[in-house]
């Protein structure tokens, strides 16, 4: 996963908590106003409010969790339930419709279907490359509540399952132990998960990446997979993920933008 604008994260993250809790002229305890009115919100308070938001606790093993009563639960399953409703819809005209094509829906990995909260917590929501790639080697992370359920349920009704992930090629045998590990058994193959392979980036990215050059930005990588995936006879019907860089760029009937208040990638 590359982010590099962790502290985007902080405006991104609370853009609402700061417009409502702190509007312009209104002081915290201790705070003057003067000359201030673009204060961004306090970051003390906005990780307490990650915290809530997430219901985040730490297990036996020193593990960061989130709570399946929290507000972050409830809001997966408000999504989990439309795009059920509709995964229900298209399953039932792909059925009538035998010479149309064949419908797909496309995940994202980190934070859609794996959660990172405990490495995030424990790295004050900053990131280091290092440290990032051990912690996905550990092919130990929890699922993001409901999501894994989704992919079982879209490949049950006939909806055929991809991975689009900026996770890179050597992340992959982690990443498929990991997905295997929460539930998301679905079609953990070459020709179902794309990854970000820099030095060997295929031909459908020949715009932005040549072999050892990447310049391709996650919204040019993730949309051409997503054209690469239709051009293969398929119809995106719904595109899962964390960031609006993981929806953004066409190529999908529908999106999903699952919550994730921890770090924005562009």
């Amino acid at each position: 996963m590359n982010k590099p604008l962790r502290i985007a994260a902080i405006a991104a993250a609370c853009a609402v908590a700061s417009a409502t809790v702190y509007g312009a002229g209104v002081a915290g305890a201790g705070q003057s106003t003067a000359n201030s009115t673009h204060e961004p919100y306090n970051i003390g308070l906005l990780t307490r409010d990650i915290d809530t938001y997430y219901g985040t606790t730490q297990d036996a093993d020193g593990v960061y969790q989130a709570s399946p009563d929290s507000p972050y639960a409830k809001d997966l399953a408000r999504i989990d339930a439309d795009a059920k409703r509709y995964i229900d819809q298209v399953a039932r005209k792909a059925q009538h419709d035998k010479h149309g094509k064949k419908p797909a829906v496309v995940f994202d990995i980190d934070d859609t279907l794996l959660l990172s909260l405990d490495y995030e917590k424990k790295n004050n929501y900053g990131y280091d490359s290092a440290t990032w790639a051990a912690y996905v080697d550990k092919a130990d992370r929890p699922e993001v509540f409901g999501s894994p359920e989704l992919v079982r349920y879209a490949a049950k009704k006939g909806v055929t399952v991809f991975y689009n992930s900026g996770l890179s090629e050597a992340q992959r045998t982690a990443a498929v132990t990991n997905l295997k590990k929460v539930g998301a058994d679905v079609n953990l193959d070459a020709e179902h998960m794309f990854l970000k392979d820099t030095a060997n980036p295929p031909a459908y990215l020949s715009h932005c990446a040549t072999p050892g050059a990447w310049k391709c930005t996650t919204v040019q990588f993730k949309s051409a997979t997503r054209k690469h995936i239709e051009d293969l006879g398929y119809d995106i019907v719904a595109n899962f993920g964390d960031q609006y860089s993981d929806l953004e760029g066409g190529y999908a009937d529908r999106t999903y933008k699952l919550p994730n208040p921890t770090y924005f990638v562009d």
